[in-house]
């Protein structure tokens, strides 16, 4: 079972959105993804200044295993990237849920959050592939 933190949203594609205290919003994949995905290899962000919507395909991160696709969990404008993946990809294996973020949103409308997944409901899922 993967330890997801409660205050986050989920999408059911695997991505994590935190709500930040200036109305950002933080996004990365879940634990149970990187841990499925293995060695993580690349990633490929999306560029700052991109206008998201919610369900879109946002990038690519890439393993030893696989390749997928990350998709943004609300629509927004991409307003930040973490450099760090850049040159150590890796440390999403290490730190999925903090130094391993993928970038920040401006949101369009962040009630869009609530129709993501609880932190309850997100392992659900994962425990029902």
């Amino acid at each position: 079972m993967s330890n997801n933190p409660t205050e986050l949203k989920y999408a059911s594609s695997h991505e994590w959105a935190r709500l930040e205290e200036d109305g950002t919003v933080t996004v990365g994949i879940t634990d149970h993804a990187q841990n499925a995905l293995g060695d993580v290899v690349y990633v490929e962000l999306p560029e700052v200044g991109a206008i998201l919507t919610a369900g879109q395909e946002a990038g690519v991160v890439e393993s030893v295993k696989a390749a997928s696709d990350i998709y943004a969990p609300i629509s927004g404008t991409v307003i930040a990237i973490n450099e760090l993946l850049e040159d150590a990809p890796e440390t999403i294996n290490g730190d999925a849920y903090h130094e391993g973020w993928f970038y920040r949103l401006e949101p369009t409308d962040a009630a869009e959050l609530d129709d993501l997944l609880s932190a309850e409901a997100y392992q659900a899922q994962c425990d029902d592939e």
